[in-house]
């Protein structure tokens, strides 16, 4: 994408909509264009899923939709951390391309979200639960019980990048337990449903429905039935080499060191804490079943594209890390999983795509022509046995908190790139080597397939260039806190996830003089 003016950029894009608003519609077997839910979990690994083969888990509703749709197994999200991601997924675009890096930096209404377009295009959009955009816009959705935490607040820790700080209180998250509590997706669950029982029906006109749910996020905490489901004691370990840790890319060493985690979590830690994840990853698959049944009963189900997907992943010990900020595959891959109107049924597609993909896709459905500004490309040819104008490959980049520098995925076919700018790349092939052991960069006999995706990569983005925006948006964002803040507010929001030593160095660094 080539610089232009936020100006003209907005411009050119509100252009596009206006096209859009001309479509002609796909119709339903009802007579009208289709509705929509949009359900976005938080941190569920698209290994997670049963769909996708994983030995453990139990998703059966999940299960039940990719029996009903399509599942786009290897499907990525645009950043693995909530607040670029949801930028990406809400607009189609990459973050970067919005503005939006870590959770300090919420997306800002610069572009149409695709909320705002199906409004455009004569759809009444509703809202429920996690959003985590810059709060008090409009983003073309009814919002009721929304949320947008990092807009309130945000993690500051993620400003502090050059040089790497450490959290103190990341270690301890890598835990599991279980105990009865009503969580807080309940509730967004209620709203989701009263919608769709009260509100749909009455509409005269298709319906978007975006619902957004915290499971299976951390702390991992799970429902004491599950203990029974996935005793900790016979949980997998991650898959960890005697030697990796030595050999680990420098980029993940400095996350880990960020997160406390070099130090390897105790065995007995980790099997409760993958145990209580699964356990959450199955709490969350009812939820599913909830809105599948809810659409059923009023006689809407068939009349409705229905979009699972989850902001990002989670790392599960996999590479002695946790939690998400990186772009291995536990933390990149998301499950994407669509049924409705215009897809096939029981099928599984293998291309790598994006959210950006999935966007644009659900617009398509919609009725509405190809944006051209969209990063995306509908994968609604792709699930039908015909390429499409899908190229074929998925995007991500990182550039959250615990990362040394800005961090690129480009996946084609079975082989996958990452690019971190000013160190030194890793090139996989995922058949071979789905842990991502076994670096070929640098390889003679895969010098050409390096080169193809490096290209891939650069025909998308200035890598280097979108890692110095990154740092400098984020060094605007430290500048101006620090401005508004007192030295002693400061030091009371790093201390907390810093500890006193890291948060009194650092007050007394942004505040000369300041007495803590």
């Amino acid at each position: 994408m080539s610089e232009v003016s936020r100006r003209n950029f907005g411009r050119t894009v509100l252009s596009g909509l206006g096209a859009s608003v001309m479509s002609p519609a796909l119709q339903t077997p009802g007579g009208r264009r289709p509705n929509l839910v949009f359900l976005c979990s938080d941190q569920h690994s698209g290994l997670v899923l049963g769909p996708n083969g994983h030995a453990v888990v139990k998703t059966p509703h999940l299960d039940r939709l990719a029996a009903m749709g399509v599942n786009f197994r290897n499907a990525y999200c645009g950043s693995p951390v909530c607040v670029p991601s949801r930028a990406g997924f809400m607009t189609g675009m990459f973050p970067s391309d919005v503005g939006s890096y870590c959770n300090s930096t919420p997306f800002d209404g610069r572009v149409p979200t695709w909320g705002q377009r199906l409004s455009q295009a004569g759809y009444y959009c509703h809202a429920a639960g996690k959003l985590d955009l810059q709060e008090g816009l409009d983003y073309g959705f009814h919002e009721d019980h929304t949320d947008h935490e990092h807009s309130r607040g945000p993690d500051i820790t993620s400003l502090f990048r050059a040089p790497l700080c450490y959290r103190r209180d990341e270690r301890r998250q890598a835990d599991g337990e279980w105990r009865e509590r009503r969580h807080t997706d309940v509730a967004t669950m209620e709203h989701a449903l009263a919608f769709l029982r009260d509100e749909a029906p009455k509409q005269t006109k298709p319906w978007a429905l975006y619902t957004g749910l915290t499971l299976p996020h951390s702390q991992f905490v799970a429902l004491p039935q599950y203990r029974a489901m996935y005793p900790p004691e016979r949980m997998p370990l991650p898959d960890i080499p005697p030697d990796y840790l030595e050999r680990r890319h420098l980029v993940f060493q400095g996350l880990a060191n960020f997160k406390l985690l070099s130090l390897p979590v105790p065995e007995a830690r980790v099997r409760r804490a993958r145990a209580a994840y699964y356990g959450m990853v199955t709490e969350l698959d009812g939820m599913v079943g909830q809105l599948l049944d809810q659409l059923d009963r009023i006689g809407q189900l068939q009349n409705t594209v229905f979009v699972y997907t989850a902001d990002h992943g989670e790392m599960l010990g996999e590479h002695g890390l946790w939690l998400k900020n990186n772009l291995l595959e536990g933390a990149a891959r998301v499950p994407l999983l669509i049924a409705g109107p215009g897809m096939p049924r029981g099928r599984t597609i293998e291309t790598p795509v994006t959210h950006a993909d999935g966007i644009a896709t659900l617009l398509d459905l919609a009725g509405l022509p190809a944006v051209r500004e969209l990063r995306g490309h509908s994968l609604a040819p792709l699930a039908n046995g015909r390429t499409g104008s899908h190229p074929g490959y998925a995007y991500a980049e990182s550039h959250s908190e615990g990362n040394s520098t800005g961090s690129f995925l480009i996946r084609r076919g079975d082989w996958k790139y990452l690019y971190f700018s000013w160190d030194e790349p890793l090139l996989f092939n995922l058949k071979d080597d789905p842990g991502e052991k076994d670096n070929l960069a640098g390889k003679p006999e895969h010098a050409a397939v390096q080169k193809e995706l490096h290209g891939i990569l650069t025909s998308l983005v200035d890598p280097d260039e979108v890692t110095r925006r990154a740092f400098a948006e984020q060094e605007r964002r430290l500048a101006l806190l620090v401005q508004k803040t007192t030295p002693q507010d400061f030091y009371k929001m790093l201390e907390r996830r810093l500890g006193p030593g890291q948060a009194g160095a650092l007050t007394t660094k942004y505040y000369k003089g300041a007495r803590i």
